[in-house]
C-alpha cells in the first residue's frame, strides 16, 4: 500500500488502469447519446416518406462511404492487415453488431409497440452476462448483474412497456435476435480488444453490413427525393439531409467508433449495462426535438437506468495481463486464447 500511495509501479498501474477506466466510461456514454440521437431524426425522416429499412441501409451504406477513405488516409496498410488477421469476426461483426442489430430491431419495432421493442433489444446485456458465465465459463461480476438488472427495470418505465401491449410471433423473434446481435457486438468487440484499431473495426463492420443491407432494401426503389425537401424539428423545419446527414456522422460513424473504444476501455459486461442510458437520451432527445411529452413514470425510469449504468460501471474488470502491452486500441493485449476454444 505504501507503494501505491508512494506512487511506485502499483500506483501507476492502478492510475493508468484509472485513467483508462474514465475514458471508457466517457467514450460509452458519449457513444449511447449519439445512437439514442439516431431515433428522433430518422422518426423525421420516416415520416417524409423513407421506410424503416431504407433508413438502416442509408445511415450504413453512407457512413461505410466515410469511414474506408478516413481508414486508408489515416492507417493505411495497417489497416488491411489488421483486416485480413480477423476477417472472420469482423464479418460476423457487420453482419450481427451493425446490419442484424439494426434490421431486426425496425422489424420488431413494425410489428410490436416501441416499447416492446426497445425492451426485448435491450436484453442483449443479459445475454452478454449468460453466455460468458455459461459458455466461456468466465467469472461475472455481481455489480455489472445488479447494474443490469436495477438498468433493465428503470428502462421498463421509460418505454412504459405496458402501453398498447399486444404480441406477435414474429416481431417477439425479431426483437430477441435483436438482443442477440447487440449482444455479439458486445462479445466480438470484447474479444478484439487490442487487437484491431476501433475505427478499422467499425469500417469493416459497416462495409459488411452496408453489403448485406443493400440486397434486402433495393436502394434503387429508395424515394431520394425526400433528402431535397424538408422535415419538421423541434417546432421547425429543417432540410431533409440535415438530419440524414446527423444520422450518418453522429449516430453511426461517431456511435459505433466510440462505442468500440468504449467497450475495449470497460469490458463487455460493463459497457453492456451502461448502453442502457441510450434509451433515456433517446427519449430526452425525442422531447426536445419532437416534442414528445414525458411522462413522471417515464423520467423516474431515467433516473433509474442511470442509477443502474453507476452501479455496474463500478465492477472491477481486470483488462491488463501480467504480461500484456499496449494494443491498437490503447488497451492490454489480451493473453492467447486456449487451444480449442473459439471466442465471439
Amino acid at each position: 500500500m505504501a507503494e501505491v500511495a508512494a506512487g511506485g509501479p502499483g500506483g501507476g498501474l492502478a492510475g493508468g488502469a484509472g485513467r483508462a477506466r474514465a475514458k471508457g466510461l466517457g467514450l460509452a456514454v458519449f457513444s449511447s447519446v449519439c445512437f439514442g440521437a439516431s431515433g428522433p431524426f430518422g422518426k423525421a425522416l420516416i415520416g417524409a416518406g423513407l421506410n424503416p429499412l431504407q433508413a438502416v441501409w442509408l445511415r450504413i451504406a453512407a457512413a461505410a462511404l466515410v469511414l474506408v477513405p478516413l481508414v486508408a488516409a489515416l492507417r493505411g496498410r495497417a489497416a488491411v492487415r489488421g483486416v485480413r488477421a480477423h476477417l472472420p469476426r469482423l464479418a460476423l461483426y457487420g453482419l450481427t453488431g451493425v446490419a442484424g442489430c439494426q434490421a431486426f430491431y425496425f422489424l420488431a419495432a413494425s410489428r410490436l409497440p416501441v416499447g416492446v421493442a426497445i425492451l426485448l433489444e435491450f436484453t442483449g446485456p443479459v445475454m452478454v452476462l449468460g453466455w460468458l458465465r455459461l459458455v466461456r465459463r468466465a467469472p461475472v461480476h455481481r455489480t455489472a448483474v445488479l447494474g443490469v438488472a436495477v438498468a433493465m427495470a428503470g428502462l421498463a418505465l421509460v418505454v412504459q412497456v405496458w402501453t398498447g401491449l399486444r404480441l406477435d410471433a414474429l416481431g417477439l423473434a425479431a426483437g430477441i435476435a435483436a438482443a442477440a446481435c447487440q449482444a455479439a457486438y458486445f462479445i466480438l468487440v470484447d474479444r478484439l480488444t487490442g487487437r484491431i484499431d476501433p475505427l478499422v473495426m467499425t469500417a469493416a463492420g459497416s462495409v459488411v453490413a452496408a453489403a448485406v443491407l443493400t440486397a434486402l432494401c433495393a436502394p434503387w426503389t429508395v424515394p431520394w427525393a425526400v433528402l431535397a425537401g424538408t422535415v419538421p424539428i423541434a417546432g421547425h423545419t429543417a432540410p431533409a439531409w440535415l438530419p440524414a446527414a446527423w444520422i450518418v456522422l453522429v449516430s453511426t460513424v461517431l456511435a459505433y467508433v466510440t462505442g468500440v473504444a468504449g467497450v475495449q476501455r470497460l469490458s463487455a459486461q460493463v459497457a453492456g449495462a451502461i448502453c442502457y442510458t441510450e434509451a433515456v437520451a433517446a427519449t430526452l432527445i425525442a422531447w426536445a426535438v419532437l416534442g414528445e411529452r414525458l411522462a413522471p413514470v417515464q423520467l423516474a425510469g431515467g433516473v433509474i437506468v442511470l442509477t443502474g449504468a453507476f452501479i455496474a460501471q463500478r465492477a472491477v474488470i481486470d483488462r491488463t495481463p501480467a504480461t500484456g502491452t499496449a494494443g491498437a486500441a490503447g488497451s492490454a493485449v489480451l493473453p492467447a486464447e486456449p487451444a480449442g476454444t473459439e471466442g465471439h
